[in-house]
């Protein structure tokens, strides 16, 4: 399940949605209404899917490119093994 919470929310109850965290839960942290970051268990693997999702959303929110390709996501992995 994933949770949606506020910066401010997010820092007055960490301990708790750690808990939560802990226990499988995906939190989601917003900064006025645009989700910022992710707090997911560490054992946790992405899919190249997600992966790629999060880098269009980056792209498109952010950049304002073009949609990114499984394969250009491997290739920066690698570039960062170098």
């Amino acid at each position: 399940m994933v949770m949606t919470v506020g910066t401010f929310e997010a820092k007055t109850r960490l301990s708790e949605l750690l808990d939560r965290v802990e226990s499988g839960d995906i939190v989601a942290i917003t900064r006025r209404g645009v989700e910022i970051a992710r707090l997911v268990p560490a054992d946790r693997r992405c899919d190249p899917g997600e992966v790629v999702e999060t880098f269009e959303k980056i792209r498109r929110d952010v950049l304002g490119e073009a949609p990114v390709e499984l394969a250009e996501v491997a290739s920066w992995r690698l570039e960062g093994q170098r």
